[in-house]
């Protein structure tokens, strides 16, 4: 069984990682350029790719310049019941990403490919590996406590972000994974919880994201 990760840039003169895992053996890249990605995804004929960038907009947007109240997806407000910090798709450098994300799946699935969302920050937080703010070698470690096979030294943190991406959809293959928001098109994640934060004002920044 082979999956994919990605770990989506907004531009594509920005890296995009890329990790291609089969079984639990990962093989990762850094690339660009919306063809370079498309190419490798074929070359790898996955099951199902992973991608780490918003694929859906908030109910009864047209596109993610159109200015309405409707800030947040059901799966970004289950992020913060989760208490799982992450950035709202209406914020100024997640549009470009919103943007490029839904521009690929849009042509992956016409190739016949199954198109989920991941969070890589956030699935590290459900299986209590440390974000690459904590340190690149911890989040390393952590994925290969997961039985991930063949992370080499010196990865980039997008490498390491791919790979948890592509964890997450060997998870979904095998029906060990959760979707949190509509089931057609909300994040996948690891199944589990995490604990609240203390206090619950985060809601009210992210409504005023725009």
């Amino acid at each position: 069984m082979t999956v994919v990760g990605l770990d989506l840039a907004g531009a594509q003169t920005r890296p995009t990682g890329f990790c291609k895992l089969t079984k639990m053996r990962a093989e990762t890249a850094l690339l660009y350029l919306d063809e370079e990605i498309l190419l490798k995804v074929q070359e790898s004929r996955p099951k199902v790719v992973a991608v780490d960038a918003p694929l859906s907009l908030p109910p009864g947007r047209k596109s993610i310049e159109e200015r309405t109240s409707e800030h947040l997806r059901e799966a970004d407000r289950e992020l913060l019941r989760r208490g799982i910090k992450f950035f709202p798709i209406t914020l100024g450098p997640m549009r470009k990403l919103t943007e490029r994300g839904m521009r690929l799946k849009a042509t992956l699935e016409v190739q016949g490919y199954c198109i989920v969302e991941a969070y890589p920050g956030g699935a590290q937080d459900i299986l209590g590996i440390p974000r690459k703010q904590r340190g690149l070698d911890k989040l390393k470690a952590g994925l290969e406590a997961q039985g991930i096979l063949g992370l080499c030294d010196g990865l980039s943190d997008h490498e390491l972000d791919a790979a948890t991406c592509a964890l997450v959809a060997k998870m979904y293959v095998e029906g060990k994974a959760v979707t949190y928001g509509d089931p057609m098109q909300g994040i996948v994640m690891p199944p589990g919880d995490k604990p609240r934060p203390k206090t619950d004002d985060c809601t009210a920044k992210h409504e005023k994201a725009e």
